[in-house]
């Protein structure tokens, strides 16, 4: 599968930062003309992937965040959301409905839940002390577009 274009950017863990990102996402998109519902699908999974790292990954700190979205022929949609937090000593458990690490009165722990219901595929890999990685992969229904 070759790769169309490709946007890299890094910001700091703040939760001032997750609506920068869901922006910044959307767009990098517009230029596969995605619909509405698919755009909001792309941002929701994308908040949730960077609130994760703001809320987990960097309880006690601000760090750093690297979101990475690619563009595929074919329309297919790759976001890679990476921290160099905490990490995740167990991450089937953590991807578990209603599992959280966080404050229950606070967290849903949905996020990864929500993840996986607005994509394709969500691949999570993580190394305790040294930081996570969620790739989401999304392929989106290509509209034709009329010829200038």
């Amino acid at each position: 599968m070759k790769m169309l274009n490709q946007v890299k950017i890094t910001f700091a863990g703040r939760s001032v930062n997750e609506g920068f990102a869901r922006a910044a996402v959307a767009a990098f998109l517009v230029q596969l003309d995605p619909t509405v519902p698919q755009l909001a699908d792309l941002k929701t999974a994308v908040s949730e992937a960077v609130t994760n790292c703001i809320v987990h990954a960097y309880p006690s700190c601000i760090g750093t965040i690297t979101l990475t979205a690619a563009l595929y022929e074919g329309g297919v949609v790759r976001i890679t959301v990476t921290d160099r937090g905490v990490g995740i000593p167990d991450v089937q458990q953590a991807m578990q409905p209603l599992y959280t690490t966080g404050d229950p009165e606070e967290r849903a722990g949905l996020g990864f839940a929500v993840m996986q219901n607005f994509m394709d595929k969500v691949r999570v890999s993580s190394t305790p002390g040294r930081g996570t990685r969620v790739t989401m992969t999304k392929k989106l229904d290509t509209r034709p577009r009329p010829s200038t």
